[in-house]
């Protein structure tokens, strides 16, 4: 990832119900959700929530695929651990982070 990609991807992430929504879709895993499942969940109307969907699949966050008759939106994980790895790849000046024993640094989902 580089810094573009990653600026697109935080300022995406940088309100509040795209940070709701993107994390229940990572709570739902690869199944992902529908529409109207996070409409409910989240309790954002379905045009707003449309909105900020449409937001994250532009930042590559998300990923929606027709099933059926429905869309199903569903987390970007390897794109998601890009970011934490691009955030932390220079964490500490590659010392241990943690006081008195080894970082603890999850990059994997």
């Amino acid at each position: 990832m580089n810094e573009k990609s990653a600026v697109v991807a935080l300022a995406a992430l940088a309100q509040g119900a795209r940070l709701r929504t993107f994390r229940a879709l990572v709570g739902a895993g690869p199944e992902g959700l529908t529409p109207s499942a996070l409409s409910v969940m989240l309790d954002i109307p379905g045009s707003t929530l449309s909105f900020h969907l449409k937001e994250l699949m532009h930042a590559d966050l998300v990923n929606a695929e027709r099933v059926g008759r429905n869309l199903h939106y569903r987390p970007a994980l390897e794109r998601m651990n890009e970011l934490i790895a691009y955030l932390t790849d220079h964490c500490c000046m590659a010392k241990t982070c943690a006081p008195g024993g080894r970082a603890k640094r999850r990059t994997t989902c």
